[in-house]
C-alpha cells in the first residue's frame, strides 16, 4: 500500500522569480534537536551523495552536522544505511539524469530494507516540474526539502518517522541567512565558507536564481569568526564560496565589498585563501589590488565568459562585452603575476551561428586560458532561455 503523501509546501516559480526588495532576516535559532529522532537515529546510520558545485558540499556538510548532532552516525556506502540523502544540482540536465538513475537503483534497496529512508534535497527539487515527478514516479522517496530548509532537516525527519508518511516541504522564497548551522566538514585541512546565497545576474540559460534565491550576504564578523575559527583549528585552506562572490555586500547598501572582505580574511592568517566564482561584470580594481596585495591570496581566479560574441552574450544577459572581458584581463595580469586563470564555456547557446562560435575560438586563443570547462547548452526550464528558439542541431553543439 502506497504511503499517504503531505504536501506542506511545494516550489512556486513565481515565487522564485520576485526581486522585490524587502529586508533580509539572520536567523539565529537555538538548534533543538527532537527528543524523539533521538531515540530513533541512536545505532542508525546515514549516507549522503551530493552532486553539483561548492555551494551544495557547504549545504551537505551542513546536513551532516544536524544528523550527527541527532545521534546518526556516517557510512560510505547506501547498503549500509537506515538514512539516504540525494543531494541534487539543477544546472544541468546530465545532473539531473544521474539523480533519476541512482532513484531507480535505490528503489531496490528500499525492497530489501523496508525500513530506510529515502531523502532528496538541493537544487534539482526547486522545480516543480521535478517535483511531480518524483511524487509520481519514485514512489519509494519519502521526503524533498529544498535549499531554503535545510535548517529544519531534523523536524523534517522527525515527521516521517513518526507519521510514516511522503512528505514534499519546498518552499520556494525571498530567503533569509541562517547562522549558527552546525557542520561536519568533509575536508580536514581545506574548507568551504559561504559568504553569501542567491543570485541576482540572472543570466537567461541559469536556473540558479530560481533555486537558491535573491542575492543575500552574510555579515562580515560572522564570516570572520568562522574564518578565525578554522585557522585554531589547524586549516590550511580557505575557500570563501557564493554563487557571484563580486557582488557580496551590495545587499547592505553602506559600502561593504567583497575587497573588504578578502583583506579581512586574508588577515586571519590562514596560508591559503581561495574564492569561488567571479562574474566578470563586477570584478572591480579594488579586489584585484587586494588579490595582488596578499601573499596568501592565491593567484587563481575562475572567470567564466560562456561566449566571445556580443550577440551571444547579450542573449544570455551576461552584462560585460567581449572587449570589457579582455580589458578585465588585461589589468589583472599587469597587477598580479604569476596569474592562473580559468574559464566556463556554454557552446551551442540558441542560434549560436557558426561565425560567432568562432569568436569563441579566437578568445580562447586570445587570453591562453590555463583550463576551460566547456558545456553544451542545456535548456532549462522556467528560464529566459528555455523559450527559445534553438535551431542549432545536436551534433553541431557535440562538435563544437
Amino acid at each position: 500500500m502506497a504511503k499517504i503523501i503531505d504536501i506542506i509546501d511545494k516550489p512556486d516559480l513565481d515565487k522564485a522569480r520576485s526581486r522585490v526588495r524587502q529586508e533580509i532576516p539572520v536567523v539565529r535559532d537555538e538548534i533543538v534537536v527532537p527528543e524523539r529522532l533521538r531515540e530513533y537515529a541512536f545505532g542508525r546510520r546515514y549516507f549522503i551523495r551530493t552532486y553539483g558545485c561548492q555551494a551544495n558540499v557547504r549545504d551537505e556538510e551542513h546536513m551532516r552536522g544536524y544528523l550527527e548532532l541527532a545521534g546518526f552516525t556516517s557510512v560510505q556506502e547506501e547498503a549500509l544505511a537506515d538514512l539516504v540523502i540525494i543531494n541534487t544540482c539543477a544546472i544541468r540536465e546530465n545532473a539531473e539524469d544521474k539523480v533519476f538513475g541512482e532513484l531507480g537503483l535505490l528503489k531496490t534497496l528500499k525492497t530489501q530494507k523496508p525500513d530506510m529512508i529515502i531523502a532528496v534535497a538541493g537544487c534539482m527539487v526547486q522545480q516543480t516540474h521535478i517535483v511531480d515527478k518524483i511524487t509520481q514516479v519514485y514512489r519509494h522517496v519519502d521526503l524533498m526539502f529544498g535549499t531554503h530548509n535545510i535548517h529544519h532537516i531534523l523536524e523534517l525527519l522527525d515527521e516521517v518517522y513518526e507519521k510514516r508518511v511522503r512528505i514534499v516541504n519546498v518552499p520556494s522564497k525571498y530567503g533569509e541567512i541562517i547562522e549558527n548551522m552546525p557542520t561536519k566538514r568533509t575536508h580536514r585541512y581545506k574548507a568551504f565558507v559561504n559568504i553569501m546565497c542567491g543570485c541576482d545576474k540572472v543570466c537567461t540559460y541559469c536556473i540558479v536564481p530560481y533555486t537558491r534565491g535573491k542575492e543575500r550576504s552574510r555579515h562580515l564578523p560572522d564570516i570572520i569568526q568562522e574564518c578565525k575559527q578554522l585557522v585554531d583549528e589547524g586549516y590550511q585552506e580557505i575557500t570563501l564560496v557564493g554563487q557571484n562572490v563580486n557582488s557580496y555586500g551590495k545587499d547592505f547598501k553602506d559600502g561593504t565589498d567583497f575587497a573588504q572582505l578578502l583583506q579581512a580574511v586574508a588577515e586571519t592568517g590562514i596560508p591559503r585563501l581561495r574564492f569561488m566564482t567571479s562574474h566578470p561584470w563586477d570584478f572591480t580594481d579594488a579586489m584585484i589590488d587586494t588579490i595582488a596585495k596578499y601573499d596568501n591570496i592565491m593567484k587563481h581566479i575562475h572567470l567564466p565568459f560562456q561566449a566571445g560574441d556580443d550577440m551571444v552574450l547579450r542573449l544570455m544577459a551576461r552584462r560585460y562585452t567581449v572587449a570589457s572581458y579582455t580589458d578585465l584581463v588585461r589589468r589583472m595580469r599587469e597587477r598580479i603575476p604569476n596569474l592562473t586563470l580559468t574559464t566556463d564555456i556554454i557552446v551551442g547557446f540558441p542560434n549560436e551561428t557558426e561565425e560567432q562560435f568562432q569568436g569563441t575560438l579566437a578568445l580562447v586563443k586570445e587570453i591562453a586560458f590555463d583550463a576551460c570547462y566547456t558545456f553544451i547548452y542545456s535548456p532549462r526550464k522556467g528560464t529566459p532561455a528555455f523559450k527559445m528558439i534553438d535551431n542549432v542541431t545536436l551534433e553541431e553543439k557535440q562538435d563544437r
